[in-house]
This record gives structure tokens, sequence and C-alpha cells, in this order.
């Protein structure tokens, strides 16, 4: 009580000083570098992170695309090489005028090669830069080529991709947060008993956000996708917290006749109840940092970050701003647009076996379907685009006119002689999918010795340690095909030279698959190891952390297994996620029901009166809660054209309903079911079981 009578007292600083923080809060929040690029996040040990490290320091070469230039004259094309050659951070353009002179017919060079490049009426350049795929400087290189080369030039590669999701997402992200603001505080105004408390909540809830954004300055670097929806998600989930405080500080002002006096003990009540509570959800974000591939971590430890801040904001700054706006807030109440729900709660209590039943005939098809949409997520990024975005209809041409749609480098050891390179080289391109592997000897043919070749093209593809070859593969990155041609690949590279690297976007993305598959195994085990330690702590019980997380999770399931009912495929990051989100976020309205059953059943009702008692009384919060989570990621699920942010929105926004409908509906008909069980493995309850019944009549109607 000390501390909740100290916060009143000194709720003016406790704004003023909120409010000064908001200033190194926004520049931090500015200041915060957004990575765009999937593949930063793998485990910097694989293979595929190490050799592209290696391109980097032998080679000088990081980014990589493919320039495409459709009806232009071979003289224009050389002219826009140059151009392209000053861009800053463009290392080397690859095209026909860097080995020949265009005076020197093209036919000159070995039909493969000639074929790679050219069509009837396309031609095609490989440019390599000297920085990272997702650099800042390589995207303003991006920008830079597509603006000189026009609308005859495609570029396609990863740096265009994250260049077009960086354009797209920062052209999103304010519109996110307002429609989700709009939405949470429409939900509000009807479920909530004030017009105006809404948004002395936003208010609230948005310096929180605002600061847990700015603190992010000092990890140096987020994801897009936590940008995108850290601050959807804090306001989802904390808007609960604030609500709690609103509702004890009225019930407080009917016990205590001074507003500061009723707050006091309001703050004490909603820290005890709501730490408990935050726990949870905290549990849940933390166990996305137990992933190798880091940008769970990323995600987790700026989500974790927002609830402590939520909180926090909670017992202090809202607290402070309901006192100093008390009279409108006051003048301003209504009656709660949510009707009595006692006649529903009686009728769920009285047909539990039905619900129970219905319960354990969810869990077949819930499963069946939640284990199959965990094999269908796609993961090649290009698919999280519209199809009008650049890269996506660059990668479309490329596809089409030249028969390329992925791009592997091989990085062999530089003393391997010409003949061993040959032969590997020709076994390559037996492997199914393989359109043709282009090194020096590439380039050389039969006809030209290697002295012909200016030593600025040699240097390009070989160094001290390593030659460089690249690959075009018709198969698509990320799919099962292209996987099975990487392994192929990797044991003929392996016969040849068994320190040879496999590197390039096709490469990264199955480790990515490979090193997701694991993670989502050890992030739904810690996670729900950790929420049930919690909630077995909370609840003093053995039996209730079992039946609390088998309703979640059964919820869960349904709403990971609808995708694959509904033919849809998810992106990968989302069931990994959302699984452990919709367990952290959601479980607390298990929760509240079930510590308020246990209440009535330690004071001596008999379980049907304590279930029904719980149900009636939890109702009403559950609904606004889980109603706010809906409003706060529907709307973003529907505007956003990006579909890794849709998706998980739209899962975040189902899961909630499903989580609130299972909560309702059968957690109540468990609760009946193994009454006795949890009698008899919860403490302080063994005795209640004994206790003489009340008249089931006795209950409202």
């Amino acid at each position: 009580m000390k501390l909740s009578k100290a916060i009143v007292k000194h709720r003016i600083p406790i704004l003023i000083a909120t409010l000064l923080l908001m200033i190194p809060a926004a520049l931090g929040y500015v200041g915060t570098r957004v990575n765009y690029d999937m593949l930063d996040y793998l485990p910097a040990d694989m293979d595929t992170v190490i050799g592209q490290n290696e391109l980097m320091d032998e080679f000088g070469k990081g980014a990589f695309s493919f320039l495409i230039f459709e009806d232009m004259p071979e003289k224009d094309v050389a002219a826009l090489k140059e151009k392209v050659e000053q861009v800053e951070h463009v290392e080397t353009v690859l095209w026909y005028d860097s080995a020949f002179d265009l005076s020197v017919p093209m036919e000159l060079l070995p039909d493969k090669l000639y074929k790679a490049f050219n069509t009837e009426n396309a031609t095609m350049m490989a440019v390599f830069f000297d920085t990272s795929t997702s650099a800042d400087v390589t995207m303003d290189a991006i920008r830079e080529i597509r603006s000189i080369a026009g609308k005859q030039c495609f570029v396609s590669g990863m740096s265009a991709l994250v260049t077009d999701l960086k354009d797209l997402c920062e052209k999103e992200e304010p519109i996110y947060v307002g429609i989700a603001v709009v939405l949470a505080a429409s939900a509000m105004l009807l479920l909530l008993d004030s017009w105006l408390v809404p948004f002395v909540f936003l208010a609230s809830i948005g310096m929180m956000i605002l600061l847990n954004l700015g603190s992010n300055y000092f990890l140096g670097e987020i994801s897009y996708i936590t940008k995108a929806l850290s601050a959807v998600l804090q306001l989802a989930v904390t808007m609960d917290y604030s609500i709690f405080l609103w509702h004890s500080y009225n019930e407080q002002r009917t016990k205590h006749g001074d507003k500061k006096e009723a707050m006091a003990m309001a703050i004490h009540e909603t820290l005890t109840s709501v730490i408990g509570s935050s726990i949870t959800t905290v549990a849940g974000f933390i166990a996305l940092c137990f992933m190798s591939f880091t940008m769970g971590r990323d995600l987790g430890i700026v989500m974790a970050k927002g609830v402590i801040l939520g909180v926090i904001g909670c017992v202090t700054v809202l607290p402070s701003l309901i006192l100093l706006f008390d009279k409108p807030l006051q003048a301003t109440k209504h009656k709660s647009l949510i009707p009595d729900t006692a006649g529903l709660a009686k009728g769920i209590v009285k047909i539990f076996p039905a619900l129970l039943a219905l319960f354990a005939l969810l869990i077949t098809p819930a499963y069946f379907g939640y284990s199959k949409t965990n094999s269908e997520v796609y993961y090649d990024m290009g698919q999280c685009l519209p199809e009008n975005m650049d890269y996506v209809i660059s990668n479309r041409k490329l596809h089409e006119d030249f028969d390329v749609a992925s791009t592997h480098m091989v990085l062999v050891d530089s003393s391997l002689s010409q003949k061993e390179v040959k032969a590997m080289t020709n076994e390559m391109e037996e492997v199914d999918g393989v359109k043709y592997v282009i090194g020096l000897d590439s380039i050389l043919g039969s006809r030209i010795p290697e002295e012909f070749l200016p030593e600025s093209i040699v240097s390009k593809l070989r160094s001290d340690k390593w030659q460089l070859l690249l690959i075009n593969s018709t198969y698509k990155v990320a799919s099962d095909d292209v996987n099975n041609q990487i392994n192929q690949l990797n044991t003929v590279l392996k016969k040849y030279d068994k320190g040879g690297m496999l590197i390039g976007e096709a490469p990264c993305m199955k480790d990515m698959i490979e090193t997701t598959d694991h993670d989502f195994q050890v992030v739904n085990m810690v996670s729900i190891l950790a929420i049930f330690v919690i909630i077995a702590l909370v609840e003093k019980s053995v039996t209730l952390p079992f039946l609390l997380i088998s309703v979640i999770e059964l919820a869960i399931f349904i709403n990971l297994g609808l995708p694959h009912y509904l033919g849809q495929s998810l992106p990968f990051i989302a069931p990994i996620c959302i699984s452990t989100i919709q367990l952290g976020a959601t479980v607390d309205y298990a929760i509240l029901m079930t510590t308020r059953y246990k209440a009535e059943r330690i004071a001596g009702n008999t379980k049907r009166d304590s279930v029904f008692t719980a149900l009636h009384a939890s109702i009403p919060s559950i609904l606004v809660s889980g109603m706010g989570l809906f409003a706060a990621t529907f709307g973003v699920a529907i505007y956003s054209d990006i579909d890794i942010i849709s998706s998980m929105c739209m899962l975040m926004a189902r899961g909630a309903v499903i989580s609130v409908l299972l909560v309702i509906f059968t957690l109540p008909a468990l609760l009946m079911a193994f009454d006795r069980i949890i009698c008899d493995t919860t403490v302080g309850m063994r005795h209640v079981y004994h206790q003489p019944p009340k008249s089931w009549e006795e209950l409202p109607q």
C-alpha cells in the first residue's frame, strides 16, 4: 500500500516525467534501424552464413541481383551498364562487354553462355554489390538503378525484395496503428461504462508503446515484423490491465469517500492481480527467445518488454490520468452494453456433459488440421508481397524469359585444377533443374585461352583462396525440388572440395526451413512448460494447469488448423509465433475464471454454484479482453498488403475469438467434470468436497 499511496501522491510529477520521456523515446524510435532480411536471422555457424561472409571478405561481394533489359539495342544496354557501374556500392556488373568489345559478335560466346543471358527480345546482366543484402545503402543502390534504367529494366534478387518490402512497410505501418487504435477504441466504447475512459486508456497505453519502441534503440536494430506488430500487440495485450484498474477504482469509490484513497486501493489490487496475469504473457513471449532463428528472440524481447512497460504504465500513468480527469470521467459514465449473462451461464452449466463431449469431438479434427498446416507453410518471402510489386514482376520475367527461378553460388578452392572444376561443373549440370553453371571455364569455352581474358574479369571470379561459380536453377526458392537439388549439388561439391560452400538465397532458405522446423517444437515445449509452472504456482494446483492449457491448446489447434481446411498457406513464421502468443495472451481468460471458481469452492459453495458464479462473473471481463485483442488486430489483417503481417494479425484476431468461446463454453464443463480431482490436488481445497450443497434453484434466473 505504501507504493500505491506514493503513486497517488506524486501523480503530477509522474505525468510530467512520462511526458518528458516521450522526447528521447521518439528520438530512439526514429533512430532504431529496421531489418527487412529474414535470412539475417540464421545462426552464424551455418555454412551458408559462413560462405556469405567469405564471399564478402574474399571478393568484396555481398548482395546479388539480375537486371533484365527488354527490347533494347546492345549499345543502349552497354551505356546503361556503365551508368549502373557508377552507382555507389555496385561492385561488379557482368555482361557480354565485360569480357569482349561490342565490336566482337556475341556469337563468339559459348552457346550455353549466350543462351543463358539472352533471348529474342531480352538480355540479362549480373550485378554484385559490396554491401550486404539488406543494408540501407544496398537498398538505396537498388532504387537508383531502377531510376537510371527505367521501365524497360527489371531488377530481381533479395535486395530488390527487401527494398520493396521496406517501402511498403513504411507506407502501411502508421495506418496499422491508426486502424488498431480506432477499432480498439470502438470496442471499448461499446463494452465499457464510460464514453471518455477509452481515450484515457489509449493515451496511457500509447505512451508506454512509444517508450517500448524508443528503447529498442539499445537493441541496435529490430525486424520489420517486430516493428509492424509490436505496437498493435502491446495495445491489444495490455488493454486488459487498464480495464481491471478502472473497474477496481469504481468499486473502491463506492467504499471510500476520498477518490485518492479509492485509487490507492485500486492500484494495490490491480498490481497484485495484474502481475500474476502478465507473467504468463511475458513467459509466452520469452519462449520465442529460445528460437535458434533469432527473429524470434527479436520479437520476444520487444514484446516482453512491452508487457512489462504496460503493467508499469497501468499502475502509474493511468491512475494519474484518471485522477486528473476524474470529474469528466464520472460525468460521462453510462450503462455497459453487455447484457446480464446469468441465463447464459446457467444454461452452460446445465448442459455441461454435452459441452464436454463437444470438447472431446473437436480434438481430433483440430489437431489433424494443425499438423497439416505446419507442413503447408511457405518460406519464399516473395509470396508475401502483392503481385504488382516491382520485385514480383521482375522475378516473373526472370522465370518466364530465362527459365531461372533461383540462383546459387559456389565457392570452391582456387587451387582446384581446371580439369577438376570442369568435371565438377559437368556433374552439377546433370543434376535435375540445373539450367547451367557459370565460371571462368564457361566464359573461356573451348576456343578462347584464359590469357585473352582481362585480369579485371579473372579477379571477379577467382581470388587467392576461392573460385566463384554461379548456378542458375529452374526450381523456385524454398520448394522441395530446389531443396533436393541443393542436397545433390552439395554431394557433388564435397566430392571435389570438402571445404567448398554452396550459398545463395535458396540454400539459406533450406537452412531456414530446417532451423525453424526444430524451433517450432522447442518454442512450443518451452512456452507450455513455463506457463504450466506459472499456473501451478498461482493456482497452487497440479490438475488445473493441465485443464487450462488443454483448453487454450485446443483453441490454438483450431486456429492453426483452419488454414488447412480453408486451403490457405501461411508464412512459416506465423505458426511458431502465434501458438506461443495465443497461449500466453489468452490463458489469462481461463485463469480469471478458475481463480473465481476456486474462491467460491473454498467459501463452501457446491461445484455447480461455484462454476456458475465464476462463469457469470467472468464472462464480461473475458468478452471485453477478447474483443479488445480481436479489434486491435482484425483491421490490420484486412488492410495489410504484406501477407506475413496480414496472416499473423488474422490468426491473432481469430485466436482471440476461439479462445473466448472455448473458455466460456468448455472450461466450465471441465471444471464440473474434474471437480473432485481438482479439490484433491489443489492446496486449500481438499476439505471443500464435503460441504453441504446449496440448492440449484436458488441461483439467479
